[in-house]
C-alpha cells in the first residue's frame, strides 16, 4: 500500500507590493529606525499643526486692516498686507493705472509656456507662435515702439518693469537662449579641433569659476565703460545676456555628461551607415544624450528660476526684490514681511513644483518609448 504524502501547510498570503499601504510600509516602516523616526515625525507634527493653523487660518486676519492686523501679532497672520501691497509686490514700480499691460502680457507668456509643454502643440507653427507672443509681451510691456513699429501704447520704460512678468521673462527667455548655447558648447567640448575645444573650455571654466552675483555687477556696471560714447545698451538686455551666458556654461556640462554617457559603438554604427557627423549628432548622439540628462536639466532650470531674484542688485525689482519695495517703504506694514515672504514663498514653489512634475513626466514617456522598442 502506497503511503500517504503528508499535507503541506497553509503558507501566509504574501505582502502587498501595490497601492498606499504597501508604499507607506516600504518608504516609512522599511527598518526599525524608519520606522521610529517616521512615528517621531508625526508626532512632533500633530503636536505643531494646531497652533500652525491657528495662526496661518483660523486666527488670521485676511482683510486690509491695519488695526486688526496689529491686534493679531503674534496671534495670527496678517494676510491682508498681501491685499494691502499685492498690486506692487507683482508688478513692482510698473504705473498702476498701466498694469492692465503686464497682466495680459504674463497670462500671454504663461499660456505659451504651457502650450509649449503639451505634446499635441509640438508642431511648426509652435516656433511662429513664441516670436508673435513675445513681441506681443515686449511691446505691452515697454510701449512706444519695437523693431520700429509704433505700438500705441505708452512708453514705460524698463527700470520700470518688476514683480512676477519680469521673473517670468527673465527665466523664460534666459532658459530658451542658453539651451542651444550649451547643447554647441558641449559638442565644442568633444570636438577633436582643438582650437575649438579650448575656446569652450575656457569658456566653461571662466564662468563657472565665478559666482552670478558678478556677471551681473560686470554687466550692469563694467560692461558700459568699454562701450563707444554715445553707444548705450539697455540694462535688461545687459543682464539677460549675463544670465543667459551663465546659464549656458552650466547646462553645457550636463549635456557633455550625457554625450559621455553614449557607447561610442553608436558612433561607428552611424560612420558604417554613411551619415555625417552633424547627421549622426542630430539623429542618433543628441536625442539619446538628451534624454539622459532631463533630470540635470530640469533642476537646472529650476535653479535658474530662482537665481533671477539676484537682479535686484542692479536694480531690477523682480518679484523678491518689488516685495521688499512694497514693504520697505511703509513704516505700516513693514513689521508683516514674514506674511509677505511666504506669499512669495508659495508662488516660487508652485512654479517649481510645477516644473518638476513636468520634468518626471517627461522621464515617464522617454522610459515608456524605451521600453516598447523591440528587443
Amino acid at each position: 500500500m502506497a503511503a500517504r504524502p503528508d499535507p503541506i501547510a497553509a503558507r501566509p498570503a504574501p505582502l502587498r507590493t501595490a497601492g498606499w499601504v504597501a508604499a507607506m510600509r516600504v518608504k516609512l516602516f522599511s527598518t526599525v529606525p524608519s520606522g521610529i523616526t517616521t512615528v517621531v515625525l508625526v508626532a512632533a507634527l500633530l503636536a505643531l499643526l494646531p497652533a500652525a493653523l491657528d495662526w496661518l487660518f483660523f486666527k488670521a486676519v485676511w482683510a486690509p486692516d491695519f488695526d486688526a492686523c496689529q491686534a493679531a501679532r503674534g496671534v495670527g497672520a496678517c494676510w491682508g498686507v498681501i491685499a494691502e501691497k499685492h498690486r506692487i509686490i507683482l508688478f513692482g514700480r510698473y504705473p498702476l493705472a498701466l498694469q492692465w499691460r503686464p497682466e495680459l502680457a504674463t497670462a500671454a507668456l504663461v499660456a505659451l509656456l504651457v502650450a509649449s509643454c503639451v505634446r499635441a502643440c509640438w508642431k511648426p507653427w509652435l516656433a511662429a507662435l513664441w516670436l508673435a507672443v513675445l513681441a506681443l509681451f515686449f511691446g505691452l510691456m515697454g510701449g512706444g515702439t519695437l523693431l520700429g513699429m509704433a505700438t500705441g501704447l505708452e512708453p514705460v520704460p524698463t527700470d520700470r518693469w518688476g514683480g512676477l512678468p519680469l521673473t517670468i521673462m527673465l527665466a523664460t527667455l534666459s532658459i530658451v537662449c542658453a539651451f542651444p548655447i550649451a547643447v554647441a558648447v558641449a559638442l565644442g567640448r568633444r570636438s577633436r579641433l582643438p582650437a575649438i575645444r579650448t575656446v569652450c573650455l575656457v569658456y566653461v571654466e571662466l564662468v563657472r569659476g565665478v559666482p552670478l552675483v558678478s556677471v551681473l555687477f560686470m554687466a550692469s556696471f563694467l560692461f558700459p565703460l568699454f562701450m563707444p560714447p554715445g553707444l548705450h545698451i539697455d540694462v535688461l538686455l545687459r543682464v539677460l545676456v549675463g544670465i543667459t551666458l551663465f546659464a549656458a556654461a552650466y547646462m553645457a556640462e550636463i549635456v557633455r555628461g550625457g554625450l559621455q554617457a553614449i557607447p561610442k559603438g553608436q558612433q561607428e554604427a552611424a560612420d558604417t551607415l554613411g551619415l555625417s557627423a552633424w547627421q549622426t549628432q542630430r539623429k542618433i548622439v543628441l536625442p539619446q544624450a538628451l534624454a539622459l540628462v532631463v533630470p540635470g536639466l530640469m533642476n537646472n532650470f529650476i535653479s535658474l528660476f530662482k537665481d533671477t531674484s539676484l537682479v535686484t542688485i542692479v536694480s531690477l525689482f523682480e518679484l523678491t526684490g518689488a516685495m521688499g519695495l512694497a514693504l520697505n517703504g511703509d513704516s505700516d506694514w513693514r513689521p508683516f514681511k514674514v506674511e509677505a515672504y511666504l506669499f512669495i514663498a508659495a508662488l516660487y514653489f508652485s512654479i517649481c513644483f510645477s516644473m518638476s512634475r513636468y520634468s518626471l513626466w517627461i522621464e515617464k514617456q522617454l522610459r515608456r518609448s524605451t521600453n516598447s522598442q523591440p528587443t
